[in-house]
């Protein structure tokens, strides 16, 4: 076979058209013209409107976020404090490649179900989703430790309140965003958040910042809040509610304490309750402020007030006597009732016997104006003016609305509701010289505003009523050793479907001390007890003699009488 050798190959001796390599040569030429006009479009005409798009879509402001203000009781003792948490997010399309057990383990330290975990990562086009805010510390450096891939944290707070549900309805909670919810954290919002700073910066997908692109803004850090609550007389009031609610199998109790000279909230607490540290714990009723929010008839309660108005007006003295016969009295077709057989009363008798039928007889002497105007002035049917969210006002009917019946259950605390937080208040003008003064839940520095209700000697008779009401010949239960005090129970039957119930009552006690010269009021409310009775003077005055004992003990307050005393309250006008 003649082998033909390869440069003598025909296929090599054709020559082609010098037509197609100038076409290739000037195709190619025509491809780098163009790549290059390109670049130069991209990289120097249009490098702005590029530069743009990239930050758009790479670029991120972030929020530079403001220390939150401390929450003090009034001796400064930290009540409510921002400290370090995380916040777990992940990338799902990465996440997918973690192993069952890493997920097992995440979901154990998150607390949150496995099927839970599984469903936020099961999108993979997203490229960012939250597992869990406001991780605590030490957990999220043991999820660092896990090393799960696309598993990432962020830096940010959480509020931390030390005293938990003793405090709870005080400083309330707030969001996870850091904004309050409830409580004090609610009401000062703004001055407690400061205001937040910024800095611009380009991220990658992974959230790490590559580059600052503007300056940064500082933010303002929040102001601190000093409150006029005590945390000693808080715990005393937690505990002897506790301990009241347990005893009487009780719905709910509830207590306030006020400093009579300067309108400040010692202490104001509430059960059931929950931990603001725990959103698990936030249930319903549990996060009622009782104190504010809750209304109901005062019953008993309510007497002193007519009573001084009867007295103040003229209508009535320390000496008119009132003939309440056995116990049972027909008004306006309807039969009003005492606990016993009173007889014959004075208007001092009427307060300690806590007579219906002597205070609807002094109703008649009153115009239901009068009393409607003196009522308002006490603060009734009007929200109290604390700033606390969720304040209700109360229900008092117009005047001209009312019945004659009406205006006798009236006069004894029945056909009106307040709220716990409005009595105390009220309470203030026997404890004072006859002026109510303004409430705060705010460490005060200045003098408190109050407004006139009765004189001051319509307000000496009526102290001395209350003592005598709190005496031997009253509410003995409500005496505490050492201390003068002088206060009024109350009992009404609690409103079921429209009728009035056999079974659920309201159990009150509101009084002050020591007699001498006033320090607190301490109003108590014992929501439907249902062991060992029901009277205001046998389930509320004891817990109210417990917190008026410890929290005068606690303030250092002198005693003003010997420890065998008899009390002897001056009954008749002054100067007589």
């Amino acid at each position: 076979m003649k082998r033909v050798p390869f440069f003598d190959n025909p296929v090599l001796r054709g020559q082609l058209p010098n037509w197609r390599a100038r076409l290739v040569l000037i195709l190619l030429f025509g491809g780098f013209t163009v790549l290059a006009g390109r670049a130069l479009f991209l990289q120097g005409l249009s490098t702005e409107f590029l530069q743009q798009q990239g930050e758009r879509r790479y670029e991120r402001t972030l929020t530079l976020a403001a220390t939150r203000g401390k929450i003090t009781d009034r001796n400064g003792a930290v009540l409510a404090s921002s400290v370090p948490a995380r916040a777990i997010w992940a990338i799902p399309e990465d996440a997918k490649q973690s192993t069952p057990a890493q997920l097992d383990a995440l979901a154990k330290l998150l607390e949150t179900p496995i099927a839970d975990l599984r469903h936020r990562l099961v999108d993979e086009d997203k490229n960012f989703v939250y597992l869990k805010r406001q991780v605590s510390m030490d957990v999220a450096d043991k999820i660092k430790l896990l090393g799960l891939p696309g598993v990432h944290q962020q830096p940010e707070t959480r509020r931390y309140y030390p005293d938990g549900d003793v405090m709870a309805h005080v400083v309330g909670f707030n969001s996870v965003e850091d904004q309050g919810q409830e409580g004090v954290e609610l009401t000062f919002n703004q001055q407690l958040q400061g205001r937040p700073g910024s800095r611009r910066v380009i991220k990658d997908r992974l959230g790490r910042v590559i580059e600052d692109v503007q300056a940064v803004t500082l933010p303002v850090d929040g102001r601190d809040l000093r409150l006029s609550i005590d945390t000693r007389l808080q715990y005393l009031v937690f505990k002897e509610l506790k301990d009241a609610m347990d005893k009487h199998q009780a719905k709910g109790a509830t207590a306030v304490v006020v400093d009579v000279q300067t309108g400040e909230i010692l202490a104001l607490a509430n059960v059931p309750t929950f931990d603001p540290n725990k959103r698990e714990s936030f249930h319903g009723s549990k996060l009622r402020n009782q104190a504010i929010t809750d209304t109901f008839e005062p019953g008993s309660i309510m007497k002193p007030f007519t009573a001084a108005l009867a007295l103040d007006l003229g209508r009535i003295t320390t000496t008119t006597l009132f003939e309440t016969g056995n116990g049972r009295f027909n008004y306006q077709g309807s039969t009003i009732s005492d606990v016993s057989r009173n007889g014959t009363l004075d208007v001092a008798g009427v307060l300690r016997k806590s007579s219906n039928i002597g205070m609807t007889m002094i109703s008649e002497k009153l115009d239901s104006r009068e009393m409607w105007d003196r009522f308002t002035e006490l603060g009734l049917g009007q929200a109290p003016q604390v700033g606390f969210p969720g304040a209700a006002p109360g229900r008092l009917r117009p005047w001209d609305r009312w019945r004659l019946i009406e205006k006798a259950t009236m006069a004894y605390g029945y056909g009106l509701s307040v709220s716990l937080l409005q009595v105390a208040r009220a309470y203030t003008v026997f404890a004072r010289n006859g002026d109510m003064v303004s409430l705060t839940l705010v460490k005060r520095d200045s003098d408190p505003t109050s407004v006139k209700i009765y004189t001051p000697k319509t307000t000496a008779m009526v102290r001395a009523m209350l003592e005598a009401a709190a005496g031997p010949e009253g509410t003995k239960a409500a005496q505490v050793q050492g201390y003068r005090v002088a206060g009024k129970s109350g009992t009404a039957r609690k409103i079921v479907d429209g009728k009035y119930s056999m079974q659920r009552y309201r159990s009150s006690y509101v009084g002050f001390a020591p007699v001498s010269d006033p320090k607190i009021v301490v109003a108590v409310s014992i929501d439907e007890p249902t062991v060992g009775g029901y009277y205001g003077g046998a389930i509320a005055a004891p817990v109210f003699s417990h917190i008026v004992g410890g929290s005068l003990r606690l303030m250092g307050v002198r005693p003003d009488a010997p420890f065998e005393s008899t009390i002897v309250a001056g009954l008749k006008e002054p100067g007589r």
